[in-house]
């Protein structure tokens, strides 16, 4: 399978994105796990969700196209199930999961629709398929779009709408049962690209932005410089309060999907 990009941001990358115990509170709640049913984690990346599941006495597999997120993750829960796959080919037999999750992963997908496809034709009549993901309307929100426009409009090109999101879910057999926001709290703890809503030093910390693909691979090098530099002065200042304030969208800054097959 050919190199990806977080094969080339893997190193590292467990120091920083840590699984968030609420973010998994919320997952397992859509999940409502039942003895001897069997859960896949798709674009599992290290494997952290994946392991918390693991480690509750879940019957769990993670799947992800990057050999080096894969080998971390087999590192940290060597026992665990791992497979080296895409979304869109997943190689497992049909309706053979009871719930599927996927966090921060479609926009990583080559081809959304066909990997529903997959995901309908693996998920057992009565699963659940639970997303974790942004939207191009909630990144406009962002107070990083002050110091890093392009690459927040880079991001937010690459990103699903959820119009988009809907569409290909129908279109691949699902239909979406609920929707729930969720706005970044100062406690998060798996640093992904608005974590430092409420704590813009994060983003001064090196090893944070090469956790953060928008930072990793789509940033311009020269605009990242001078909006760290332009944020260092702000934050010194304690102009960032100001541009932190200016933040009030009201649509959440990420958003759980949830969808059951028609």
């Amino acid at each position: 399978m050919r190199e990806t990009k977080y094969d080339k941001i893997g190193l590292g990358y467990n120091a920083t994105r840590q699984a968030d115990t609420y973010l998994a509170s919320r997952m397992l709640h859509y999940l409502a796990p039942q003895p001897g049913q069997r859960f896949l984690d798709i674009g599992c990346g290290t494997g952290n969700y994946t392991s918390i599941f693991m480690n509750k006495g879940l019957d769990f597999i993670g799947i992800d196209p990057s050999d080096q997120m894969l080998s971390a993750a087999r590192d940290k829960n060597p026992k665990g199930k791992w497979m080296q796959a895409r979304a869109e080919h997943t190689g497992l037999s049909s309706e053979s999961m009871d719930g599927i999750i996927g966090s921060l992963t479609i926009h990583h997908w080559q081809n959304l629709e066909l990997a529903f496809n997959e995901l309908n034709r693996i998920l057992k009549p009565t699963g659940q398929l639970i997303l974790f993901t942004s939207t191009p309307d909630q990144m406009k929100g962002y107070w990083l779009n002050t110091y890093f426009p392009k690459m927040l409009q880079d991001s937010m090109d690459q990103m699903p709408s959820l119009e988009l999101v809907t569409s290909a879910l129908h279109q691949s057999g699902f239909q979406i049962t609920e929707t729930e926001k969720y706005f970044v709290t100062a406690e998060l703890t798996d640093l992904f690209l608005y974590s430092g809503k409420h704590r813009p030093h994060l983003y001064l910390d090196a090893q944070v932005r090469q956790g953060i693909s928008s930072f990793s691979d789509l940033s311009n090098a020269e605009e990242i410089n001078a909006g760290l530099a332009q944020l260092a002065l702000d934050i010194e200042s304690d102009k960032i309060k100001e541009v932190m304030d200016s933040d009030e969208y009201e649509s959440g800054d990420y958003l759980f999907v949830i969808a059951q097959k028609k």
